[in-house]
């Protein structure tokens, strides 16, 4: 029988043979055993889930999408480390309903969050209209699967619906088990010194009738004083046009719509009315950081949907006056610092190869967005059109920016059709969950597409919507590589030719304010991003060929449309003052956080 060997291994290790010592083998086994844990460590199955959500910001803001005047170090950070997308799309080009199609993976009119005609977002906090319970959010897959979830910054998907504490549309019904931050959303409103922005028409109105009241009080006492008038008379219209003085100054003012709009809350309480803006950036991070190192030893899903960059654009003294883009280039610093924090956060904790990092925006830049120092809304390139325009590509493209080191390519740039109801299908795969089977939905993992498994997207087809109109359709034709664009309805520009809706806010989605086209606009966005040429029979061979087969698809999606309630109807719209979150006495809500608003930054430019 031969003798006991040692057998080598390719690489040149050694292992013994079942001949040798038994101490050995036991050498051998606890090798395996130190070496095992580690290899698991450094390759998660289910990594921590950060999403970063800025607000109104503009594609063309950013370094890493083209821009060379405004300083975003740390955005542009996680696309050179990630992958960056060209042709992210957002589901609707308006806050409300871009978000609730971001959570859910749906088109909003399939949950009710988008308008039928008239208000397009939710206007009010007391307000009884929101995102439905029956409603299923990439928090609840992932919380339902052990992840811990939480929100910081804006919700903005309702909050009460029959009285003031049922906390219907609150996002700890929605699968996360922390909140801190707005359930409304930034509006000029927020700032005292910012012209009104909620009803404001309606406040022209009060100012109006208060007027006529006080008018009729002096006649009466005038009739009175004449013996023409009953006593009951006077006294009551004097009591009533009291009151109503006292609450149309106080409405007409601000202080009704500040207070009660723009607050803070802390899982189900109120802990701040009215909004401190000076220290929103600090408590945000802080939030931030702390929700991280809780919940460092993971899995957690952190949904950070930033303030900036909506108007009112107030930034810290750190970052006011620091750009050469006025108010909102300062804002978009500030975020690219309060990003940057965040990242640091996961590096110092050693959580970023263990992290899946995603960054975009709900929608374009608001382009009719004006204050004395011109235009406060942003840039969103070379793509036509901004916030609240249905189908217009400066309105609904948006970044999309994903990190995860050693699991994505670095550097890569992909331009296939995404959309930001990806998100959900992509989070529940990474989560080990499973995307709901009993409704529609419309978003895709992208991880395949990520990963470089496959070259193209699963959408062939995507569908632009303005309220709960159709506005455009596009079709990716992946045989060829065309991007066929048509448009259905677009806005009328006021004024003409301008490019956005001076003067009205947002464009309109239908009425007078739009037009109609038959046949559609169509574009090939390949050779025209800019939407700037549309094509005819004569130019394009193909013309009526790609409408025909457009209008098929748009006709078997407009099949997979129910009824459902509308959430931004009259009734569910309405301020009603028993859901108004209050902390203090009611009407008179009143309270503060203690926070040092200082921010420290590291950019000498900046200091």
């Amino acid at each position: 029988m031969a003798a006991a060997v040692v057998s080598a291994t390719p690489s040149g290790h050694a292992f013994p043979t079942l001949r040798q010592p038994l101490w050995g083998v036991l050498l051998l086994l606890s090798c395996f055993l130190w070496r095992t844990p580690a290899a698991n460590t450094n390759k998660p199955t289910r990594p921590n889930i950060l999403l970063i959500m800025a607000d109104d910001l503009g594609i063309g803001d950013l370094g890493c999408y083209g821009n060379r005047t405004l300083r975003t170090p740390n955005i542009d950070r996680l696309a050179e480390e990630g992958v960056m997308l060209t042709q992210h799309l957002a589901a609707a080009p308006l806050c409300t309903p871009s978000r609730a199609a971001f959570l859910t993976g749906r088109h909003a009119f399939r949950s009710g969050m988008d308008a039928t005609d008239g208000y397009r977002a939710l206007q009010w906090n007391a307000g009884s209209g929101g995102l439905p319970q029956n409603e299923t959010t990439f928090a609840r897959i992932l919380q339902e699967q052990g992840y811990v979830t939480g929100i910081i910054g804006k919700w903005h998907q309702g909050v009460n619906c029959a009285h003031r504490d049922d906390l219907c549309h609150h996002p700890l019904r929605h699968g996360f088990d922390s909140f801190y931050g707005l359930p409304f959303t930034l509006v000029n409103d927020c700032h005292p010194a910012r012209p009104p922005e909620v009803d404001a028409a309606l406040r022209a109105r009060l100012w109006l009738y208060t007027r006529a009241a006080v008018l009729a009080v002096l006649t009466l006492a005038a009739c009175r004083a004449w013996g023409l008038a009953p006593v009951s008379w006077t006294l009551v219209t004097v009591a009533a046009s009291l009151v109503l003085l006292f609450f149309g100054a106080w409405y007409c003012s601000f202080g009704f719509v500040r207070r009660w709009n723009c607050l803070v809350m802390r899982g189900p309480s109120v802990v701040e009315q009215p909004l401190d803006l000076n220290s929103a950036p600090v408590k945000m991070r802080r939030e931030a950081v702390a929700f991280i190192e809780r919940n460092k030893h993971g899995p957690f899903l952190l949904f950070l949907s930033l303030l900036h960059v909506h108007i009112p654009l107030v930034s810290t003294a750190a970052f006011s006056g620091k750009s050469q883009h006025g108010a909102y280039g300062d804002n978009v610093e500030e975020m690219d610092w309060l990003v940057g924090e965040v990242l640091n956060a996961l590096e110092e904790r050693g959580l970023k190869n263990t992290t899946f990092t995603y960054f975009t925006s709900d929608h374009g830049g608001h382009l009719e967005a004006q204050g004395e120092g011109g235009q406060l809304g942003g840039w969103n390139g070379v793509y036509r059109g901004g916030k609240g325009m249905g189908g217009w590509e400066g309105g609904i493209r948006v970044p999309g920016i994903f990190r995860w080191p050693g699991v994505l390519p670095a550097g890569r740039v992909i331009s296939e059709p995404t959309s930001l109801m990806d998100i959900l299908p992509t989070v529940a795969h990474l989560g080990g969950g499973q995307v709901p089977q009993d409704r529609v939905i419309d978003g895709r993992s992208l991880l395949p597409l990520l990963k470089g498994d496959t070259q193209h997207s699963d959408h062939e087809f995507l569908f632009h919507y303005c309220g709960h109109h159709l506005h455009a359709a596009r079709w990716h034709e992946k045989d060829s590589g065309k991007l066929w664009k048509l448009h259905y309805t677009t806005p009328r520009f006021q004024p003409q030719g301008a490019g956005a809706c001076y003067g009205l806010g947002v464009c309109p989605c239908s009425g007078d304010g739009v037009s109609h086209h038959k046949p559609p606009l169509l574009f090939e966005l390949t050779g025209d991003p800019a939407e700037a040429r549309p094509l005819s029979p004569t130019s394009e061979p193909r013309f009526h060929t790609v409408l025909d087969r457009v209008a098929q698809a748009v006709a078997e999606h407009q099949r997979t449309r129910t009824p459902v309630p509308p959430q931004f109807s009259p009734g569910n719209i309405a301020w009603k003052p028993w859901l108004q979150p209050c902390c203090g006495i009611f009407p008179f809500c009143s309270c503060q956080e203690d926070v040092n608003p200082k921010i420290t930054v590291s950019d000498p430019q900046l200091s």
